[in-house]
């Protein structure tokens, strides 16, 4: 019997749909935006906080941007929520300024999926809080021993 993880492509259980989170949770974290705007279609529609973005190439110029504005940027996403197609998740990242003011993001992302996998939209909603650098608890991409790991709240 085969415990492998099926193709990350609709419809969703509760272990593709995790799995497909961990898999933007690790993309994202690598800072690449040529790998992050992969997994979205060509003509993928974003909104992220109060931008609007269409296609891959804007994917790419946008995350280009942020990960220079955000720097030392690590992540932690968590499943919410998930259909056939669909799967909702929250998020925490820290990041620090050209200042050095460390920069605790919540927010929560809808998402949409084409038939082959790919990400058809994507909305975001995101809130910044000051924090310390004494107060970080994300400080790079997950380890391997800490998956599924709740976030807290605060």
């Amino acid at each position: 019997m085969s415990t492998a993880i099926p193709p990350l492509a609709p419809p969703f259980d509760e272990l593709t749909a995790r799995a497909k989170v961990q898999a933007a949770e690790d993309a994202w974290n690598s800072r690449d935006p040529q790998r992050v705007a992969a997994a979205y279609t060509p003509d993928c529609r974003w909104r992220n906080r109060s931008e609007f973005v269409t296609g891959r190439e804007e994917i790419v110029a946008f995350l280009t941007r942020k990960w220079q504005r955000e720097q030392d940027y690590a992540l932690r996403k968590s499943l919410w929520s998930f259909t056939a197609d669909r799967i909702a998740v929250r998020f925490q990242y820290e990041w620090r300024d050209e200042s050095g003011q460390w920069w605790r993001s919540y927010g929560n992302e809808n998402w949409e999926f084409a038939p082959d996998g790919l990400m058809s939209s994507r909305e975001a909603s995101i809130n910044d809080v000051p924090i310390s650098g004494t107060d970080r608890r994300i400080t790079g991409p997950r380890a391997a021993d800490e998956p599924d790991l709740p976030i807290p709240l605060q």
